[in-house]
């Protein structure tokens, strides 16, 4: 019998995974399932974030290494930084278009808004905590954070991600700047250590129909508990929300990512999003983009024949300032929330959401919730309440998982186009 490839093999994992949230949540295998089967899934999470950074680095200094023409170099980061900003207030803009037209909050009930908003007052309360830290903080905060004091220290987490990188086009800018001859060796070494990566990442991925299934698994049963019928509840009033939010996602995935593939990569769009096929089931079973890295270099780079040093650039800074389903999602959350608590935005305050949506997913990192944090950046722009966050924290990881979809196919997209774009030059 023929192996059945990886994304049939992650699908099915899904597929038992629903399966058994569903069984755990009705015949009282709760505990058991919390302790016993979502174990597995956060393993499986922290084995891809184990090689996410030493990816990341390695495959950002071969890239830049291999382009040796600072002026290429100099244009393919330009092209990259436009498409990242442009492409994400698209996003954003969608997700207001559809947010402001069909207007989700106004269904929320004075009386379940305040019964969800107490449900979630601690996790609200720690959320504005970190929130908080951000607004304090001074207007070069940002570029202060970018340059890390030790990179062994920023190394070990993986929300340092953007430090990481800074420093990984540091050291690739030091190799072409340097005389060939001398530093060939750094070369061959770190090409040796991008082949013992993918090595340890084609391991991993042998475990992913079992991480998979504990991930799917475990969040049926952290959303239903043992009874399956309070989460309808809050789902229900919550669904609207969801809804709206889908359907500024497949307006980004099926109206905006077509056009711009015809237009300017070499590809059909369902040629396209066929080559991404795991990357895209990966990046739903962990929400993390980061953690899809190394399966969206493989597709990238063999599916949809991008050279390696566009793909080892463009993908690895995108999983952190190219997050497009993030951008979409900080829009309609923000309009969903402001309606809720009965605010009538003006076409300025639309503006500032726009924009404050496009720079909070550009700032938020490549993990799991990260999003929802920088969700207050945006409800504080606009003036909104900032517990309002508590009205979207229950379908919060359902729709991570769907939004973190857009944001890995977006960061191939931007490799593809910009790949053909220097094919052309």
């Amino acid at each position: 019998m023929k192996k059945l490839p990886l994304h049939s093999r992650i699908l099915i994992g899904m597929c038992l995974g629903i399966l058994w949230g569903l069984l755990a949540s009705n015949f009282g295998w709760v505990d058991f399932t919390i302790d016993w089967i979502k174990p597995f899934g956060s393993i499986f999470v922290n084995l891809l974030k184990l090689v996410a950074v030493p990816l990341v680095l390695v495959t950002i200094i071969l890239g830049i290494s291999s382009l040796s023409d600072l002026t290429k170099l100099t244009r393919i980061g330009t092209q990259t930084l436009v498409l990242f900003f442009s492409i994400s207030l698209i996003c954003a803009v969608i997700g207001l278009l559809f947010a402001s037209s069909l207007q989700p909050g106004k269904y929320l009930s004075a009386e379940k808004r305040d019964e969800i908003k107490l449900k979630y007052a601690d996790d609200v309360g720690s959320r504005m905590g970190v929130a908080e830290m951000v607004k304090d903080a001074g207007p070069l905060q940002i570029i202060e954070d970018l340059v890390p004091g030790n990179i062994f220290f920023a190394s070990q987490d993986n929300r340092n991600m953007l430090q990481v990188i800074f420093f990984a086009i540091l050291f690739g800018l030091g190799i072409v700047l340097s005389p060939k001859e001398k530093v060939q060796g750094v070369i061959s070494f770190f090409d040796g250590v991008n082949e013992v990566i993918l090595k340890m990442v084609n391991i991993i991925m042998k475990y992913a129909p079992i991480g998979v299934f504990a991930l799917i698994g475990a969040l049926i049963v952290d959303m239903a508990g043992n009874n399956p019928a309070d989460a309808l509840a809050i789902l229900k009033v919550l669904g609207i929300f969801a809804l709206v939010f889908i359907a500024a996602l497949l307006a980004v995935m099926f109206g905006l990512y077509p056009i711009l593939v015809r237009s300017f990569t070499r590809f059909k769009y369902l040629e396209f999003l066929r080559a991404l096929v795991p990357a895209q089931l990966l990046a739903f079973s962990t929400s993390s983009s980061a953690a899809t890295l190394p399966i969206t270099l493989e597709c990238t780079e063999k599916n949809l024949k991008v050279r390696e040093e566009i793909a080892g650039f463009v993908l690895p800074l995108g999983i952190t300032i190219n997050m497009h389903g993030t951008a979409v999602h900080q829009a309609v959350s923000a309009v969903f929330i402001a309606q809720a608590f009965g605010h009538d935005l003006t076409l300025t305050q639309y503006a500032i959401v726009a924009f404050t949506s496009v720079l909070a997913s550009m700032g938020a990192p490549a993990v799991p919730g990260a999003g929802i944090i920088m969700q207050l950046m945006v409800l504080g722009a606009i003036g909104v309440e900032a517990e309002g966050l508590a009205l979207i924290l229950a379908v919060d990881r359902p729709l991570d998982m769907l939004r973190t979809i857009p944001n890995v196919v977006g960061d191939a997209l931007v490799a593809s186009i910009i790949d053909k774009r220097e094919m052309e030059q």
